[in-house]
């Protein structure tokens, strides 16, 4: 059988593993897809370098443009793959190439997260597919499990380390005692963090994936602008080494969770028992939890990023829309997992409704009925206390610091609480919140 002719667009760091990858392994990939799949085309506006690539691979007879719609308008091309990133150019040719016909394989998060239901439908009303493994967790078949090994589950929560700069940033602090303004700069110097580290730093980059599982695991349409999305720039050293302390490590997560009026979309540092597997993911690595009524919790582990791992992922694509496109569009794998007629409309709920536990972390006045005066503060706001920890402060002799670990709350109760304990004068510093999930 004649081998499907795939297109890529963008051959960077992904796109170059892809052609590797594909070209290495190409007998056992045509094994497992029933027929050979070869990339023929391939655009980038750096034709030179592109050219390089393709032929230090001994990609003969590939042919490289600049125009990225020639690779679009080619009626042998079968499927496109975008790898250019981003919400413009790369918005355009996904939607130009489903409107010829030519299914799509994407790593690109920020499209889907934002633009996922316009795409979908799209590609719906022309009978084509948009794969996307790639776009979560690099090679890490989390999409696959969430939307077919998981089938026969009612997810309850999905949780996730899915951004590798900042767990390695994080990973760094807590080992070497390190302030986040020198682990940013040494992650900028091996290569782990970008010269602008903004969409990881600030929690936008995991905040894309956790939309996407979200949109999966839990039946409703993408809502990136409905996430609560809080990043790692504001942690200090001292949190992560008195969590250490009580039992914790603080870990960026990405959380989704099923609740009776509605779903948590949240990405924020997080306390988890250090005890928990997810809790002892260091340096770049992702994980991903999942609890499904049936299996309880699923872990799935592994490299996040990187040339070959995401190869990795865009390839299984390839070989499923190699397996399936000749196949009854009605027949399909959902892109989301469940039939678009049966997609519900389930709000996202606001952080003010999200229930978590808090770590608080007080510089006090060191003098009787302080903490008295705090924990009554946290009882009239009916929130109840799991531990409490005092430590001499840095700032001063006559200061202390005040750790507190509460039970589940609703967030909005905290907000008021600290709001009250904040006025009180003998609170000397800004208080400090990281939310705690025990991911029982």
């Amino acid at each position: 059988m004649k081998p499907i002719q795939v297109g890529l667009l963008g051959i960077g760091t992904v796109g170059s593993g892809t052609f590797k990858v594909l070209r290495r392994n190409q007998e056992e990939i045509r094994r497992r897809a029933g027929r050979g799949i070869e990339i023929t085309m391939v655009a980038d506006l750096d034709t030179e370098r592109a050219r390089a690539i393709v032929a230090s691979m001994g990609g003969r007879g590939v042919e490289v443009v600049a125009d990225a719609r020639a690779v679009i308008a080619n009626p042998d091309i079968d499927i496109v793959v975008e790898l250019i990133g981003g919400y413009g150019i790369a918005k355009a040719l996904v939607l130009e190439a489903i409107a010829a016909g030519k299914h799509v394989v994407t790593a690109n998060k920020a499209l889907l997260a934002v633009h996922g239901s316009e795409i979908f439908a799209a590609a719906r009303a022309k009978g084509v597919i948009v794969a996307f493994e790639a776009a979560v967790a690099g090679g890490i078949p989390i999409i696959k499990a969430l939307r077919e090994g998981l089938t026969a589950n009612r997810i309850e929560w999905v949780a996730g380390i899915i951004n590798g700069t900042t767990n390695f940033i994080l990973s760094e602090m807590r080992s070497k005692g390190l302030d986040f303004g020198v682990v940013l700069k040494e992650a900028q110097r091996l290569g782990y963090a970008e010269a602008d580290p903004t969409f990881d730093i600030e929690g936008v980059d995991a905040a894309h994936k956790a939309t996407i599982m979200s949109a999966i695991a839990f039946g409703v349409p993408v809502q990136f602008d409905k996430a609560y999305v809080e990043g790692i720039t504001g942690l200090q050293a001292v949190d992560i080494r008195y969590a250490e302390q009580l039992g914790y490590r603080i870990k960026l997560l990405g959380i989704t969770r099923r609740r009776q009026h509605g779903i948590e979309l949240r990405v924020h540092p997080t306390l988890i028992p250090a005890t928990r597997l997810i809790a002892n993911v260091e340096g770049a690595m992702n994980a991903v939890v999942v609890q499904g009524d049936a299996v309880g919790a699923t872990l799935y582990y592994g490299k996040g990023a990187g040339s070959e791992p995401t190869a990795s992922a865009v390839i299984a694509d390839l070989v499923d829309i190699t397996r399936l496109h000749t196949a009854d569009p009605d027949h399909r794998v959902p892109h989301l997992a469940f039939q678009p007629g049966e997609l519900h409309d389930t709000p996202i709920l606001p952080i003010a409704e999200v229930v978590t536990a808090f770590y608080l972390r007080l510089v006090v006045a060191d003098k009787a009925g302080v903490l008295a005066r705090i924990t009554g503060i946290l009882a009239e706001n009916d929130i109840s206390i799991d531990a409490v920890l005092q430590r001499e402060s840095a700032e001063g002799e006559k200061q202390t610091d005040l750790i507190i670990l509460t039970h589940d709350t609703v967030e909005g109760r905290m907000t008021a609480a600290l709001s009250q304990m904040q006025a009180l004068p003998t609170v000397l510093a800004p208080i400090v919140k990281i939310r705690k999930e025990e991911l029982n």
